[in-house]
């Protein structure tokens, strides 16, 4: 008799408030997180595009610049004068979005690039036209990034996606870029994790999810992965001489598209959701202000960092694992064929 007035939910329904259990899961999760109190430069929580200083003279690669945090980050760059390279997969998207661009500064310096980061020859070709191209490279923003694919798919080298083309592709690209940023004064290198880095792993026993594959878990993984690979970055720059300041940002929660497929999801959340605009703010201060500072992690600061004020975020203790860090940096040359130099090139 009761189940004609609380009818079972079929499958989609259970998936769809999973996941919105699971989101509200790592948002609480993320506020429990522990933080770097140590750093003494802290940032104006109301920086603002305004506050970004001039940025005429200096060359940016954006990946994923054609839309949401990629594409307001690559716009604010341009607009403070920074000759900006966009590198995503869609030729076609990217004509539009330097169309856009244009469109709000028509003297814009900024150009495309096709890049498929779940394509590591993809990323060998990027990196070999840009260093013959540019004379050198005063910022990567490590953006592009996919998110919770129902099913599992795996990238042209065989490995889970959202590992590949979140976090793999990033690390590898960055090393094919180092001579160019070497190039540069003060080369600063941005790479992007997320709020869903808190409940991640690194599950080193099934690092492509073969064994079970959970696009939740995945995701977080790949962003936890962008985290460590940010903050290790710094470390080996320092040991190494390569001049680099790394920095990691997340934007909270933004409305972009990597949302699009989850619908149910946003509406149910929609109160945490601030604009991408808002979302992007953190990337930006860590690539230009004078005040930012390799080694740290800037994002929102308000209601458990899914929106608000900038500040420094809440580095998860999963991130501030030496060890850990080490054998995904061993693991990642590996997989991906890379190698970064031991000493400053000369």
């Amino acid at each position: 008799m009761l189940s004609s007035y609380f009818p079972r939910p079929d499958k989609s329904q259970i998936r769809r408030w999973r996941t919105v259990l699971a989101s509200i899961g790592l948002l609480v999760m993320s506020a429990c997180a522990s933080v770097d109190s140590s750093a003494p430069n802290l940032p104006k929580p109301n920086w603002g595009l305004a506050d970004m200083p001039s940025q005429k003279g200096r060359i940016f690669l954006v990946t994923g610049g054609t839309s949401g945090i990629g594409y307001e980050s690559a716009k604010a760059l341009a607009a403070a004068g920074a000759q900006v390279v966009i590198a995503a997969r869609n030729p076609e998207r990217g004509e539009e979005t330097i169309a856009s661009i244009r469109q709000e500064t028509p003297n814009a310096r900024v150009r495309f690039e096709a890049l498929d980061l779940g394509d590591l020859a993809s990323v060998r070709a990027l990196g070999e036209r840009l260093n013959a191209s540019l004379p050198r490279l005063d910022g990567l923003i490590n953006n592009a990034g996919i998110m919770e694919p129902p099913e599992r798919s795996i990238s042209a080298e065989g490995f889970e996606l959202q590992f590949a083309v979140n976090y793999l592709g990033h690390f590898a690209l960055t090393a094919e870029l180092l001579p160019l940023l070497q190039k540069a004064d003060a080369p600063r290198v941005v790479t992007l994790s997320s709020i869903a880095a808190s409940r991640g792993t690194l599950h080193f026993e099934d690092l492509q999810f073969e064994q079970a594959y959970d696009s939740l878990d995945a995701y977080s993984q790949s962003k936890l992965a962008c985290l460590v690979f940010a903050l290790e970055l710094q470390r080996r720059s320092d040991a190494a001489g390569w001049g680099l300041q790394s920095m990691a940002s997340h934007p909270g929660l933004s409305r972009t598209n990597l949302q699009a497929h989850r619908g149910f999801v946003r509406r149910s959340l929609r109160v945490f959701f601030q604009t991408a605009a808002q979302g992007a703010l953190p990337t930006l201060y860590a690539a230009t202000a004078e005040d930012a500072k390799g080694g740290e992690y800037y994002g929102p600061t308000g209601l458990i960092e899914a929106r608000g004020p900038l500040g420094l975020a809440k580095v998860p203790p999963a991130a501030t694992d030496a060890e850990a860090a080490a054998r995904l940096w061993s693991v990642s040359e590996e997989l991906s064929g890379t190698r970064f130099p031991t000493r400053l090139a000369n």
